[in-house]
């Protein structure tokens, strides 16, 4: 890909046409090949950039502007409509041509298992990998309908890859009765229902390592975000997903990636959703890129 050709679209608020200087790629992954209830995560991308106008780009928690970080958005992956197999496939060589530019990726999804091949090319760059999963939904099953690449599986996946105990959990409140057991049982640091306090108490475990962060906005309650692909009541706030964005970001860890995923537009008129994602990556890009 040649990558001053890779717009399309709208791009997200303050980013930078110059490849070269960019410190950070943006990039959308637009499919939902997989999704178990309400499809629609393949414009989660789009209508994120297109409502990220709406923000300013100062930080008032971070104290920085997002002029003092250097992104590059690279536009949507083509993807193959309804292929899981080959959509992986083009993610995760996308992926890690930018990281061998030794450019940070920040993901848009699409369906949660876009993190699935992310994550597999990060792991490559960066063996001592731990990933924070923030998440109404624990995703460690090993198929879902006897399908293994699913949005229900990729944590399970990452697990298995890089080790259960480099694996941290915050938010989950649904699963399996195996999801949980497994969690429980496989040494992945495993917090349901909560998100700021185990969090808090975690990151200083993570000193000095690098640190992939993935966040399903389903994390969030309906009531913050209700255009997402299957919603679960019980969540934390806005307010406190902000909250631990900004404890990763002050933290002292390395953040080598991060993305948002499930966000579908078309179940929330209010654009409430993908507003809320939009605020969340700009703390992610001000935070995390020192």
């Amino acid at each position: 890909m040649r990558f001053d050709e890779a717009y399309s679209g709208n791009v997200f608020i303050g980013a930078t046409q110059d490849w070269d200087a960019a410190q950070a790629v943006i990039y959308g992954m637009p499919m939902d090949w997989t999704v178990s209830f309400r499809p629609g995560s393949r414009f989660g991308p789009a209508r994120v950039r297109e409502v990220s106008l709406v923000l300013e780009e100062f930080s008032p928690y971070l104290r920085r502007e997002m002029a003092e970080v250097k992104y590059f958005d690279a536009g949507d992956i083509p993807l193959p409509f309804g292929n899981p197999e080959k959509s992986v496939e083009k993610i995760g060589a996308f992926v890690d041509e930018v990281l061998s530019h030794g450019k940070i990726p920040f993901g848009l999804g699409g369906e949660h298992l876009v993190t699935w091949p992310v994550v597999r090319e990060v792991y490559r760059h960066f063996p001592d990998l731990a990933v924070i999963h923030l998440d109404a939904h624990a995703d460690l099953r090993t198929d879902y309908e006897g399908e293994a690449l699913s949005h229900a599986t990729p944590l399970r996946k990452i697990a298995e890859l890089i080790g259960p105990q480099n694996v941290y959990q915050f938010g989950i409140r649904s699963g399996t009765k195996e999801e949980f057991e497994y969690a429980e049982r496989s040494g992945i640091h495993f917090h349901p229902f909560d998100v700021v306090e185990p969090l808090r108490n975690e990151l200083p475990g993570l000193k000095g390592r690098p640190v992939y962060v993935t966040v399903d906005i389903d994390v969030l309650d309906p009531a913050f975000a209700p255009g997402t692909g299957t919603p679960e009541p019980g969540g934390i706030t806005s307010r406190e997903l902000l909250e631990a964005i900004h404890l990763i970001a002050r933290s002292d860890v390395r953040v080598v990636g991060a993305d948002i995923v499930e966000v579908a537009p078309a179940y929330d008129p209010t654009e409430q959703t993908p507003v809320a994602a939009a605020k969340v990556l700009r703390e992610m890009l001000i935070g995390f890129v020192k």
